[in-house]
């Protein structure tokens, strides 16, 4: 799938940036309790080490009021303490629900935005790339082959007698013919390339880096389509022609070779 939007990949940045911080504060959280824990032991010893040697010991200088008031004071201490943690925890818990929330509602714009962008750049019936993003990106290909001097070619395909498929079948066989040659496309070209329906019947693959002797092995991959209807199977054939881009040269320019190319195919196959 060929990267979406910058739209999108704020989208990413900000559920990223939102989960960073949902670690962050579960951090802090831990932090807080094994700090509570910590200190109300130190305070609790310290109660003890004031108290228990003058319960024990009768003789001691210090008078009993006073170690009451110094373990009442230490206990307002641990209770004072204890109140300001529990406090950080709500703080923190109400932060977390807060950024999961968020994190929530950004993850539902990412799909949407997800899915929007493809309903923008797919066919929704061969699952192939639109005519508009793929002269978009044919454009975009144009101009890196420029910079790079990389190989560019495109492929144009249209089928063969398509209209009888309709005329003797129905357009629910002429549909099913134009998904299973789509889906043979796509398995016959790389990764790289780019697999477009211009509408119709017809068919443009984007070949990136592609030298023109590689381009007839593609072709051989969709040798025999055919699909099954009802108790009929129905052979999809189709004519092709491919150009080579050459330097300067525009998209126009470049699909109108190749069309040439297709049609001065079609005549033969026709006659």
């Amino acid at each position: 799938m060929v990267k979406s939007q910058p739209a999108e990949e704020g989208l990413t940045q900000n559920t990223n940036e939102i989960q960073r911080f949902l670690h962050e504060l579960e951090r802090k959280e831990s932090w807080h309790w094994w700090n509570a824990i910590l200190v109300s032991m130190l305070l609790m010893g310290a109660i003890g080490s004031f108290a228990l040697p003058n319960i024990i010991s009768s003789s001691s200088s210090i008078s009993q009021p006073e170690v009451a008031l110094t373990v009442r004071g230490l206990f307002g201490l641990v209770l004072i303490f204890n109140i300001y943690m529990l406090y950080q925890q709500h703080i923190l818990r109400v932060l977390r629900r807060h950024l999961a929330t968020q994190l929530q509602v950004a993850t539902e714009q990412k799909v949407r935005a997800d899915t929007l962008y493809e309903l923008a750049i797919i066919d929704p019936l061969t699952g192939l790339y639109n005519r508009r993003f793929g002269e978009a990106y044919l454009r975009t290909e144009i101009a890196r082959s420029e910079r790079t001097g990389y190989p560019l070619a495109t492929l144009l395909l249209d089928l063969n007698d398509f209209k009888s498929i309709n005329d003797r079948h129905g357009h629910f066989a002429g549909d099913l013919a134009l998904k299973e040659f789509a889906h043979r496309l796509k398995k016959a070209t790389r990764g790289s390339d780019i697999a477009v329906r211009l509408g119709g019947d017809e068919f443009l693959v984007i070949l990136t880096d592609c030298p023109p002797e590689k381009i007839e092995l593609v072709l051989s991959r969709l040798m025999n389509v055919q699909v099954e209807f009802g108790n009929e199977k129905i052979a999809v054939c189709y004519s092709s022609g491919w150009a080579q881009y050459q330097r300067n040269e525009t998209a126009e320019e470049l699909i109108r070779r190749a069309d040439t190319e297709l049609y001065a195919h079609k005549a033969a196959f026709a006659a």
